[in-house]
């Protein structure tokens, strides 16, 4: 189902299609960052669900690799500043793997 059949199906959604202040708070800001219509997409997805999001954009697993793989013997702090880890945390990962 598009985003414009889910729209017509939900009761007032068409009407606030371009009247964003009548959104709940939470769905306005996002309409404000993406546009309506991802708002809706996000609503039909999550709606009526506790959604929390994790403070990494990317998975552990990853990130650790990318350390890894970027290490090259002398360039722990910058890789601690650029994934926003402590050094301690660069060492431990780089240990990890050997």
């Amino acid at each position: 189902m598009s985003i414009n059949e889910f729209s017509f199906e939900c009761q007032g959604v068409q009407n606030l299609k371009n009247e964003l202040c009548g959104l709940n708070d939470v769905y306005r800001d996002i309409a404000d960052e993406i546009g309506i219509e991802n708002a809706l997409a996000i609503y039909k997805m999550f709606h009526g669900t506790q959604v929390s999001f994790p403070n990494r954009l990317f998975s552990k697993d990853y990130t650790h690799k990318a350390i890894i793989s970027e290490y090259d013997g002398d360039n722990v702090p910058q890789l601690a500043q650029k994934y926003n880890y402590s050094e301690r945390s660069i060492w431990r990962i780089l240990k990890s793997e050997k």
